[in-house]
């Protein structure tokens, strides 16, 4: 707080200094949207990977405690292939709903002058 001695030049430069400060804690910082969308590829392609390499590790396995030679990794892959897949599509809905609620939903591309629309 100034004090009634303090000149006005001071005074005014201790309220900008003040005013600034204030308005550096509260800015928001901009987001990194590609950073975000990268981070998100490679969580699906871990998801992916993830599943399919567990069906072929439980697949294989199966195949040395049962002694069914391919029939188990076959199994196994098939299998890893298909779970994968679902958990890949139900983190990508995931994804798409916390994105909706921070960027809004999606808006279609406005129509191209230059393209006739046929009816």
């Amino acid at each position: 707080m100034s004090s009634p001695d303090d000149p006005r030049p001071q005074a005014h430069g201790r309220l900008d200094e003040r005013a600034d400060a204030l308005e550096a804690r509260t800015r928001r910082k901009a987001q990194d949207y590609a950073h975000q969308a990268s981070a998100q590829g490679y969580r699906l392609m871990a998801v992916l990977l993830g599943g399919l390499l567990a069906g072929l590790g439980l697949g294989l396995g199966l195949d040395v405690a049962a002694h069914t030679a391919p029939f188990g990794v076959i199994g196994g892959t098939l299998i890893g292939f298909a779970v994968s897949v679902f958990a890949a599509v139900r983190t990508a809905q995931a994804m798409s709903a916390a994105n909706a609620k921070v960027l809004g939903p999606a808006q279609d591309l406005p129509a191209n002058s230059d393209e006739e629309i046929e009816e």
